[in-house]
């Protein structure tokens, strides 16, 4: 199967398959006129490439689980002997998502702090409250 061809069943660019290549993701012969070939099993390569991808892991993490992996290309499962791969992505995934959480709490804080102190201001901009208190921003800055 030629490059285009692979795109075309996969739905992945022609660009993409290269640079899948040039990872060692992905592995093809020349034909005498140079054209790239692939086994028909790189459809199924690809789909899980795809697959781990999605799942937050790198190229290079891809490249070790690839020849270990069984099964369907959605949801491909791992040799007992690697399965620590996947657990270990997961807890780092896992810390991620703890520290994404614990960031968007200090938003929350400060953006309910800045609702509460523009409802007290008795006027002027609510994104600004000093305004209320001085009339403009800081005492004795001139606008421009």
């Amino acid at each position: 199967m030629l490059i285009g061809e692979l795109a075309e069943c996969t739905g992945v660019s022609v660009r993409l398959l290269r640079y899948y290549e040039q990872q060692g993701m992905l592995a093809s012969t020349r034909d005498a006129n140079g054209y790239r070939t692939y086994d028909a099993d790189a459809v199924v390569i690809v789909g899980r490439i795809r697959t781990l991808l999605s799942a937050g892991l790198c190229t290079r993490r891809i490249v070790d689980l690839l020849p270990s992996l069984r099964g369907d290309p959605a949801r491909p499962v791992p040799a007992a002997d690697i399965v620590n791969v996947p657990a270990w992505e997961r807890a780092r995934l896992t810390a991620d998502i703890d520290r994404i959480t614990a960031e968007r709490a200090v938003l929350d804080a400060m953006i309910a702090a800045a609702e509460t102190a523009g409802r007290s201001a008795t006027h002027g901009d609510p994104a600004f409250p000093e305004r209320a208190r001085t009339g403009g921003f800081a005492a004795g800055r001139r606008s421009r």
